[in-house]
């Protein structure tokens, strides 16, 4: 394959330029977290049904070991990160703000796999189907924090063939170098993972793409895609939120989703880079989804790192072994600060859509009290979607969430632009997240 130009290619329209701060880490090597004594793993690390419990209390299990099985189609199967006992099958705090079902796992120091892990050195001679069947298995999903268990992405209807098949190593939410790492680090896994993406979808052309402030990224990822034809990396500009699925199948297809469609319905799959590295690890190895990279940053915490952290690891262990908070430390988000939730508690662990824990100090969270509209149409211009955030959020504002709804609320993926760029300070993006939860409640 011919090097690709560090140029990078035309995008959509709207979008913001925050301050990244990924000096922070970007430059720091991957660290494995300390294996934690007491794993929380939660049941729901998915869009979709819950997984139930395969285990009692009590009970002995191995790394790698299913713990709990899925329910329905849309779900993915839960694994042990950690050998030990059961001690623990209860509600514990989720990175959601809610309690949700878990399994606690004591360690008993082994961290021993569980017995009959296949490796498929010949995976390249299964079919289709047998891949799809390994990667479920695994339970993995979009591990760039959608959570959308991946089997399913890999099955579309048969009258929407896929063409084209984008890996996503964008990573242009502010803080968070987790996946530039992983493409540093582990850009062979993640070509490889492509590749088997490309099989099970009968696809010819694979596209990486990845932010142009990223030319160590694009380089090794460059090298590790070398002598093919079937991937090309795919520099793009730099520009909030291009990670974004529509956004950079805009950017890298020439593609448009239509309003209220999938990317399926105009011929193309995204997956986000942890999620191919995992796909490889779980065809060739075997291995099942229990642990990912995680940033720990923000001028809240002493020593921003990247960790390899094992699924059920609390944040608060994390956070110690970043040098703990600053005496200004205020907030703590789960992700990134335009799209990340907010938490209440330390006691949330790490699930598999974590990709980074961002603590900000006082002087960084606004405390300024909302105003009304002044009707300036920033919102406007900012939103990559094209909505008017302004009316969305005034008529959610009031409770006529049905005429959010009309004008075209369900196509807002809550990037947070539109609040970014407020001079109002609304909260337009938490009042959109609200009027989804309510509209659903109706429907059910």
């Amino acid at each position: 394959m011919e090097a690709t130009s560090l140029k990078a290619h035309d995008t959509f329209s709207g979008g913001v330029h925050p301050a990244d701060n990924k000096y922070l880490s970007a430059h720091k090597p991957t660290v494995a977290a300390t294996i934690p004594k007491r794993a929380v793993i939660p049941l729901s690390q998915h869009i979709g049904a819950p997984t139930k419990p395969l285990v009692v209390i009590g009970q002995e299990v191995k790394k790698g070991e299913k713990i709990g099985e899925t329910t329905g189609f849309v779900s993915a199967p839960v694994h042990a990160s950690i050998s030990g006992k059961v001690v623990a099958i209860a509600n514990f705090p989720h990175i959601l703000g809610v309690d949700l079902p878990a399994v606690v796992i004591e360690s008993d120091g082994k961290d021993e796999w569980v017995a009959g892990l296949k490796e498929n050195p010949d995976y390249n001679m299964l079919s289709p189907e047998e891949l799809k069947k390994l990667v479920q298995d695994a339970g993995i999903v979009g591990m760039g924090g959608a959570t959308f268990p991946t089997h399913v992405k890999l099955s579309p209807p048969k009258e929407k063939p896929i063409d084209v098949v984008i890996l996503n190593g964008a990573e242009c939410e502010p803080y968070l170098t987790s996946d530039h790492r992983l493409m540093l680090e582990k850009s062979k896994e993640i070509v490889e993972g492509l590749r088997i993406l490309m099989r099970i979808l009968n696809v010819s052309k694979g596209y990486i793409g990845i932010e142009s402030n990223k030319p160590d990224a694009i380089e090794a990822m460059n090298k590790a895609a070398a002598g093919s034809s079937d991937v090309k990396v795919w520099p793009v500009k730099v520009k909030y939120p291009q990670g974004a699925e529509k956004m950079l199948i805009k950017a890298i297809a020439g593609r448009t989703v239509p309003a209220g469609g999938l990317p399926m319905d105009i011929g193309v799959v995204v997956q986000n880079v942890g999620t191919a590295e995992a796909i490889y690890n779980a065809v060739r190895y075997g291995r099942p989804l229990i642990e990912r990279y995680v940033t720990v940053t923000g001028r809240g915490v002493k020593e921003p790192k990247n960790f390899l952290a094992r699924i059920g690891t609390p944040f608060s262990q994390l956070i110690e072994e970043a040098g703990g908070l600053t005496d200004a430390a205020a907030k703590v988000i789960s992700g990134g600060p335009m799209m990340g939730m907010s938490q209440y508690t330390l006691d949330v662990p790490v699930i598999k859509g974590t990709s980074g824990i961002t603590v900000l100090p006082r002087e960084e969270v606004s405390t300024k009290p909302y105003g009304p509209c002044i009707r300036c149409a920033r919102c406007i211009d900012a939103c990559p979607m094209k909505l008017q955030p302004s009316l969305i959020g005034v008529f959610i504002e009031k409770g006529h969430y049905q005429d959010a709804k009309d004008y075209n609320l369900m196509d807002c993926f809550e990037c947070g632009s539109c609040t970014f760029v407020c001079p109002a300070n609304r909260p337009i993006v938490q009042w959109v997240k609200k009027a989804k939860k309510e509209l659903a409640k109706k429907k059910n």
